[in-house]
């Protein structure tokens, strides 16, 4: 019997869970996780009203309920909880599925400013997330500049401007969905320091903008002619071609009325985020151009956008694992399909799968083929692995330590709490916020 720890139940740990238990009879996995809630991003970044990508953790579900899987949540692993070290005596093999957990910065003048948030932050919030911070981000705010053109700068975007009959139907939870219904954020403009073909958006999310209640939807064609590509994107790949023929009609389209204004803009650069006191009142943009080389360079022209609000969407990055070597230049862990190296040598029985593998790149279909590629290298090693010497039963060894993991059981009962709290409300399931109330509700559902 080869015992393997996972650490992390997002989509790459609950994909790796799944290839190891598929490909091997004799493999027991314990899926490991600081939260005391399942599935990651798939809970704490999808946003509320994309019901349809949230249901992943159907999928997601029936891998941890597999005979030879078992979740304990509520886990930290590191310096503050189980070492990695003694992950390692406990387990014949441990496979990282961390994700990205930092924000890329802007390294701009103004950034700290209050009203200056990372989109993470913000969804992390309207998300639920434990460790989300207070409340305050539309307060005061009139106009907010989303910057990044991602899919998580549509998200953010999109959520801005909706309204309470929108989002009341979502899990969204009640101090923030309060919050957003009572903004006053009536402009918001996403910004892109290079062009339309070069966007990171899909064009699902991107057409979703326009079908918003209420809400105007502009780009100013001066700015998408800027891309060589626009005139002819017949050479693009099929998803950019599909994102400037979205944006071509917007731009040749009369824009319908509403009292949220949402305005696309390409090729301009933050260089500064503007102050009133200790609060941020705008943004100074530089306009860029390409430069002929798939690169861009700087004109020398300059302008300001008003906003009290500033949501920065420029990317995620690693962040050092405790115990394990790390590529600060690409902010993941060195290895080879997927096991982890020291000084260029793999290490026996540390893997690595996800965005701590590879980088914060694809989609949530990307982790299963990057998860099985690591559980493949895990399995190639299995004979070497299962010659070491690990309790019958890590868990025992775990309690014995004062750990508590939050149990399938746990989990099932933080569900039923959130039920209840969304009938309580006259809504749908509604999440709890804090870490009192969901580890209230799990050691309620325990023995």
């Amino acid at each position: 019997m080869l015992r393997v720890a996972v650490v992390g139940s997002g989509p790459s740990g609950c994909y790796t869970a799944q290839s190891l238990v598929q490909q091997d009879p004799q493999v027991r996995v314990d899926v490991l996780d600081r939260l005391p809630c399942p599935y990651g991003l798939v809970r704490y970044g999808v946003a509320p009203d994309h019901e349809k990508i949230k249901s992943l953790q159907n999928n997601l579900r029936t891998v941890l309920e597999h005979e030879r899987v078992r979740f304990l949540g509520g886990v930290r692993v590191g310096p503050d909880g189980v070492p990695a070290a003694r992950l390692r005596e406990l387990y014949h093999a441990v496979v990282y599925c961390v994700g990205a957990a930092g924000d890329r910065r802007l390294g701009i003048p103004g950034e700290e400013l209050r009203g200056s948030w990372s989109a993470t932050e913000f969804v992390s919030w309207y998300s639920a997330h434990p460790d989300a911070r207070a409340d305050g981000f539309v307060l005061g705010a009139r106009s907010a500049v989303v910057i990044g053109v991602g899919n998580v700068a549509v998200d953010v975007t999109r959520m801005l401007a909706r309204g309470a009959t929108e989002l009341s139907p979502t899990d969204m939870p009640e101090a923030a969905l309060a919050s957003l219904a009572a903004s006053e954020v009536t402009r918001v403009h996403m910004v892109g320091r290079r062009g339309p073909s070069q966007a990171r958006f899909t064009t699902k999310e991107l057409r979703e903008l326009s079908t918003l209640p209420d809400t105007q939807v502009t780009v100013n064609p001066a700015e998408l002619e800027i891309d060589p590509a626009y005139a002819d994107p017949s050479s693009l790949p099929a998803a950019q071609r599909r994102n400037v023929e979205v944006l071509r009609g917007w731009a040749t389209a009369p824009a319908p009325g509403g009292r949220h204004r949402i305005r696309l803009r390409f090729f301009l650069r933050p260089v500064e985020l503007l102050a009133d006191g200790d609060r941020v009142c705008g943004v100074r943009l530089e306009r860029t151009e390409p430069d002929g080389h798939g690169g861009l360079t700087g004109t020398g022209r300059y302008e300001e956008i008003e906003a009290q609000l500033v949501l920065r969407s420029v990317g995620y990055r690693g962040v050092p694992v405790d115990g394990l070597p790390f590529d600060p230049a690409h902010g993941t862990v060195p290895h080879t399909a997927g096991r982890v190296l020291r000084e260029g040598v793999p290490s026996p029985g540390e893997y690595v799968a996800g965005w701590i593998k590879r980088g914060p790149t694809g989609v949530i279909g990307t982790n299963r083929p990057c998860a099985k590629e690591t559980a493949t290298s895990l399995l190639e090693d299995a004979p070497a692995l299962a010659s070491g010497s690990v309790p019958d039963d890590p868990l025992a060894a775990l309690r014995a330590e004062g750990c508590r993991p939050v149990e399938w059981p746990g989990w099932q009962a933080i569900e039923r709490a959130e039920a209840e709290l969304g009938a309580s409300l006259g809504r749908g399931v509604v999440k709890l916020p804090d870490w009192e109330s969901l580890m209230t509700a799990a050691h309620r559902g325990t023995p």
